[in-house]
């Protein structure tokens, strides 16, 4: 039976889950304004008033969290000629043959670019959004400025949810991943086969 490695913390993971919470709940509590027709989920937060008053909230507890994750982990995530050179070879998963890929380290260059996009999308949804957020804060700029500030915060929420879409769908297909933010180890085959230079490290180590 293959031994397990020990890839996220407790407290890394319990992040990980608030985060993706806080996602879901900001996420629909924005939707009921993006248009007239997804109003609806309104009542998911006990209406227009209540949903418009928790959503910048919510939107800034996800930032919050998010930043913990991301002085954790935007070291590992930096895009190396290692990531360029997989990136070319990357026609070669989607076939399903990851023994023609170059090695890689705790993450490949598809999973630091989804981080890079969520990381930039957050920030610019945290800006624009605390920038029309009445009363506070939008009596301060000029209307064109808080039209544009909408306009990227409705652009950077779809690039987000875009990258969680990809995010969750990548953990789902390459089994075993899952595993790995619900319990907080992987096998030493999975670690073998899809982050060996990681493997090998996290081996020479114990």
């Amino acid at each position: 039976m293959s031994r397990l490695l020990q890839r996220y913390g407790d407290s890394e993971r319990m992040n990980h889950w608030f985060i993706a919470l806080m996602f879901v709940l900001a996420g629909l509590s924005g939707l009921a304004f993006f248009h007239p027709s997804l109003f609806f989920f309104t009542h998911l937060f006990g209406g227009g008033p209540w949903t418009r008053i928790l959503h910048p909230f919510m939107g800034l507890l996800m930032v919050v969290s998010f930043l913990g994750l991301f002085v954790r982990l935007w070291r590992e995530n930096v895009m190396t000629a290692a990531d360029k050179e997989w990136s070319k070879h990357m026609g070669e998963m989607l076939r399903g043959n990851k023994a023609n890929l170059p090695p890689v380290g705790k993450y490949n260059a598809g999973q630091k670019r989804v981080f890079w996009a969520m990381s930039i999308s957050l920030a610019v949804l945290v800006i624009t959004g605390v920038m029309f957020w009445r009363p506070w804060f939008a009596p301060l700029f000029p209307i064109d400025v808080l039209r544009i500030a909408v306009l990227l915060h409705s652009v950077s929420a779809i690039v987000l949810v875009l990258s969680v879409i990809v995010h969750v769908y990548a953990a789902i297909w390459v089994k075993g991943t899952v595993r790995a933010m619900t319990r907080g180890t992987v096998t030493e085959n999975w670690a073998r086969l899809n982050h060996p230079l990681w493997h090998e490290e996290m081996t020479r180590r114990r």
